[in-house]
């Protein structure tokens, strides 16, 4: 009998009414992924690297010579 009319306005609403709650939905996700790394269930909550443990990997990277990285390692200990 009578179709509701779904002409291009009703189309274009349709999509950013789409949009919008993909982007609240989003952000909520966000912002509670967020919360939980703060609170500490998240990989943020890991503890920092030593001292000792940036030395060696900027050793392994080739940062830093030996000599220099036995000097450091012993100011350290």
């Amino acid at each position: 009998m009578h179709e509701p009319m779904m002409g291009l306005w009703g189309w274009v609403g349709y999509v950013l009414m789409v949009v919008f709650w993909t982007l609240v939905i989003l952000a909520l996700v966000l912002w509670i992924k967020s919360w939980l790394e703060q609170k500490g269930f998240g990989s943020a909550s890991r503890e920092p690297e030593s001292a000792l443990e940036i030395l060696k990997k900027r050793y392994a990277r080739g940062e830093i010579n030996k000599q220099e990285f036995e000097e450091k390692r012993k100011d350290l200990l």
